[in-house]
């Protein structure tokens, strides 16, 4: 017969091997954390798609049947069509990496001919930058005692009823407002 001490190394050994096939595998499925993910944004067009079409013969409709519906139309212009496409590769704990960008535009004439294509790709993108600074805002700059007092009047509860002592018609309506000046507020210069 064995002992008790015999079998406890053996058991320790097999609880060891199983914490570190355990560990192993988490820490591999962790590892997928770590692969950047791509992310396909717009109208996938492939150059495949529009290099069949044919300036001068291709219709709208045999685009829309090749190619889809337009990400875009120009803004003032419903005879101008744009695909655009892009595949950004996401990467933890890093901004997102453009990997490809592609832009068609398609021009048509009033018959719904195509006219023109331009293709334009990720080096022909134009890169803007913020303004430094603060955006200026239209209107008045009021000071602190403005932005305290500004809405002392405002609210007249009695405005909204038929009474003779709200509104503007209290008996205290005048020219330069007052209790019942139907909501204009203070006016400070």
């Amino acid at each position: 017969m064995r002992s008790p001490k015999a079998k406890q190394p053996r058991s320790r050994s097999l609880r060891l091997f199983s914490c570190a096939v355990i560990g192993a595998a988490v820490g591999l499925s962790g590892c997928s954390l770590f692969k950047p993910s791509v992310l396909q944004r717009g109208s996938l067009v492939e150059p495949d798609d529009y290099k069949k079409l044919k300036i001068g013969e291709t219709s709208r409709s045999d685009i829309m049947d090749a190619m889809g519906s337009p990400t875009a139309h120009a803004t003032f212009d419903d005879n101008t069509w744009i695909y655009a496409s892009m595949t950004q590769v996401l990467a933890p704990i890093s901004f997102p990496r453009i990997r490809k960008q592609e832009t068609v535009v398609l021009t048509f004439d009033q018959d719904g001919i195509l006219r023109n294509m331009r293709v334009l790709h990720k080096n022909d993108a134009r890169y803007v930058s913020m303004a430094p600074g603060a955006t200026p805002t239209p209107g008045t700059k009021i000071n602190v005692m403005q932005q305290i007092l500004g809405n002392v009047g405002r609210y007249n509860p009695l405005s909204q009823m038929s009474s003779t002592y709200g509104g503007s018609t209290g008996p205290m309506n005048s020219m330069n407002g007052g209790p019942g000046h139907g909501g204009q507020g203070n006016s400070l210069p």
